[in-house]
């Protein structure tokens, strides 16, 4: 897979683009699939596109095409987004864009309960890349979208689809160090007024790693320090295996049916043991006990969706409704067993048990309807959403005496969360004239929320209406440059991880509670963007500006002389500015580049636990640099560098690290690949967290397996591969070359 429109990111073959003048009249009927038309602006201009990527921007969005990277064939969704500028995901999954954890990370077009929560890491390292269409960064989300799970910048996995006639597939087979290995099947067909598709994938992967974290509790009225360490490791692979499917029916020329599935399991057998010591006033060890943990169980997402679509009597006119189903049940089960050099006092039971249900089911039903109204696109649509959480946690400790269990009250609770959204919005698009576009739209939406603390018997209720504007303008400067405006204003919700408020053991020295007194974030983001050709090169530079009110960011404090206290809370603003940019193209007929960076500053508001506010404040340069060599017709190089600079996480700061990556591919016949890939080739990933209060000083190092090898063999049955300087011509948005936006956003 390569990344393209926006900045097309791995491109193996030269591009040319043939463009000619046509009267600007209606914008052109949308295409055959789920993707929404082509804006105004854009859809004038047909293509030749030399196989297979040209780097474009849409007036709201960036898209990467993702289909022809060197590692797709036995990469994950997160390797992936690991090549987006401006995207990074660590080994645990966690994503980030400009250097802002707050994202919305959505299945074509839509929420889905696999990226929710803690689902969301393992979802994203088990999703096969090979089934990812485009991916779709939209940092300033329009009146379609939605505030689920995040209110900030959106990342759209828009997954592959093809109308083309007959059938097609790939089956990849691919084998890792330390027993890690992967193997997904493919394909589609298509054929008179039906279409089929469908895979399946497995995986057996993971990563070990390691951790250390030295802190130091600095007591405010004495001035006394309490001293503690904590050294750690963890090992273990999780086996994935995953499935899709769906089925389309063309009811004449004008209505179209569809149908999808989606199911993905996986366990969670992994095993740690943590050395914990504690250090008296007087600097004497007072505590030293090693914890070993076994974790097994197992994580099941399932979706399931129906969609129809109407093309109306008018040219371009269009009607879709979709309903989609998604759930994710995740059960985990922790047996641990201290051990003790020297017992602290109130020794903790030798013997526990931690035993973990949590459930997500998102019911998500929309309706879309676009109407070409001369030279201007009008677009309305609803929503009707709800999404219920459900937590259950029962510790269980063992009688150092009788031997017997009995259920620790203290650490066992029962949580639900219920919430139901409705929402309009509406939207406009036109061409003034020859140079500007715009497009401006608004959404209503009115959310009911609904907690309960079964344990403790707590309920809770809220209820709300959000007024959301965005606006964008593209002025074309000249046939090489544009420029490009947008604002949107957003809504970050806190999840129900972040509203439970019962206090969850995570170890002896850490527990986590959520806070159901959290109010949503209030977004604004600005953008302005240039677009041109340098030297045959593409280029895109992008100014930003976001300005958060009532941020949730991470408060931690001591609730015992050892044991902290993480726990969320509103603070005051937040604003995060930068200048990002990214450059494509050729520098020789082999060799292609493709590099990214983002400046970024960042200004954080905070209140600690005596009511004081300080402003925190951390600037950064972020990059990554691929180069893709051509050695001979059928062998690709590529080589990938990648720093994340400084960046501030609630009272913590993490600090930068770079990773380097290789892959090959060899083409022993136009259908069958040889491709290898090594990850963090130098194993240098690691995560470097600093917390400085007037409460606490901690550093927390974690390494990760880093240095991963991959082999394995690609196979393509069926179709059209397109040999050197062979042209691939689009045509109705339909085929690989189709740069639909897979469904759009509610």
């Amino acid at each position: 897979m390569a990344f393209g429109p926006a900045l097309a990111q791995t491109a193996e073959k030269p591009v040319v683009t043939i463009k000619k003048d046509v009267p600007p009249v209606k914008p052109p009927e949308p295409p055959a699939t789920p993707a929404p038309a082509a804006p105004p602006e854009e859809a004038d201009v047909p293509s030749v596109v030399v196989a297979a990527e040209r780097p474009t921007n849409r007036i709201d969005r960036q898209v990467y095409d993702v289909k022809s990277d060197v590692g797709s064939s036995n990469g994950s969704a997160a390797d992936a987004l690991n090549s987006v500028p401006s995207v990074a995901v660590d080994p645990d999954g966690s994503v980030t864009l400009r250097g802002s954890s707050n994202v919305q990370i959505l299945i074509d077009g839509k929420p889905s309960a696999m990226m929710q929560g803690d689902n969301r890491g393992a979802s994203l390292n088990a999703i096969p890349a090979e089934d990812i269409e485009s991916v779709e960064v939209i940092n300033n989300p329009g009146a379609q979208f939605g505030n689920e799970a995040g209110g900030g910048p959106i990342i759209n996995l828009v997954m592959r689809r093809t109308r083309r006639p007959g059938g097609f597939g790939v089956i990849n087979a691919n084998g890792g160090t330390a027993g890690r290995y992967n193997s997904a099947v493919s394909g589609t067909y298509n054929s008179g007024v039906f279409g089929f598709q469908g895979g399946l994938n497995v995986r057996h992967d993971g990563r070990a790693s390691t951790n250390e974290t030295v802190r130091d509790r600095i007591d405010s009225l004495s001035g006394g320090m309490v001293h503690s360490t904590q050294f750690g490791s963890m090992s273990g692979l999780s086996n994935n295996k995953g499935g899709n499917g769906g089925i389309t029916y063309n009811i004449g020329a004008k209505d179209t049916l569809a149908a999808s599935m989606s199911f993905q399991i996986r366990d969670n057998d992994q095993s740690s043991q943590d050395r914990y010591q504690r250090y008296a006033a007087a600097g004497a060890v007072d505590s030293d006990y090693t914890r070993s943990t076994h974790r097994g169980g197992e994580a099941r997402n399932y979706g399931w969706g129906a969609r129809w679509e109407h093309k109306g009597s008018i040219d371009g006119e269009s009607m879709k409704v979709d309903l989609r189903v998604t759930s994710a049940d995740n059960t985990f089960n922790n047996a641990y067993q201290n051990v003790y050099a020297i017992t602290p006092v109130g020794a903790l039971d030798q013997k526990s048990y931690q035993d973990n249900v949590t459930g997500n089911r998102i019911v998500d039903f929309t309706g879309d309807y676009e109407l070409p109204v001369d030279r201007a696109m009008i677009k309305l649509g609803y929503k009707v959403a709800d999404n219920r959480s459900d937590f259950d946690t029962l510790y269980t400790s063992v009688d150092p005496v009788s031997h017997q269990p009995y259920v620790n009250v203290q650490r066992s609770n029962r949580f639900h969360l219920d919430e139901k959204n409705l929402a309009v919005y509406g939207s406009y698009q036109t061409r003034l004239n020859d140079k500007w576009g715009v497009l401006g739209g608004l959404r209503i939406e009115h959310t009911d929320l609904d907690v309960e603390q079964l344990t403790s018997h707590v309920s809770a209720a809220n209820s709300y209406t959000s007024y959301i504007p965005s606006a964008y303008a593209t002025y074309k400067w000249s046939d090489d440059t544009n420029l490009r405006f947008s604002y949107a204003h957003r809504l970050r919700r806190p999840n129900a991880n972040e509203l439970n408020p019962f206090v969850i053991y995570r170890d002896e020295y850490n527990v986590s509670a959520g806070n159901p007194h959290l109010s949503p974030t209030k977004t604004d983001s600005f953008e302005v963007g240039y677009e041109t050709r340098i030297a045959g090169m593409e280029t895109n530079l992008r100014a930003y500006h976001r300005r958060d009110s009532d941020s949730i960011l991470i408060r931690r404090y001591f609730i015992s002389d050892t044991v902290l206290l993480t726990t969320p809370a509103n603070g005051g603003r937040s604003n995060a500015s930068g200048l990002e940019f990214t450059v494509h193209g050729k520098i020789t007929p082999t060799l292609s580049v493709n590099a990214s960076g983002n400046l970024g500053h960042t200004e954080q508001d905070l209140v600690d636990i005596y009511g004081f506010t300080s402003t925190r404040t951390a600037s950064s340069l972020s990059g990554r640099l691929r180069l893709n060599y051509k050695a001979t017709p059928d062998d690709d190089l590529q080589a990938a560098v990648q720093t994340m600079g400084r960046q501030l996480i609630g009272q913590g700061m993490r600090q930068p690290n770079t990773t380097v990556n290789f892959s090959m591919r060899h083409a022993f016949t136009p259908k069958l690949s040889l491709v290898l890939n090594v990850t963090d080739a130098f194993d240098a990933n690691r995560i470097e967290t600093i917390t400085d209060t007037a409460s606490l000083k901690e550093n927390s190092i974690r390494r990760s397996d880093g240095r991963i090898v991959y082999v394995g063999l690609s196979y393509r049955l069926g179709g059209f591969t397109p040999g050197p300087g062979s042209i691939m011509r689009q045509g109705g948005g339909q085929g690989q070359g189709q740069r639909g936006s897979g469904g759009g956003g509610r």
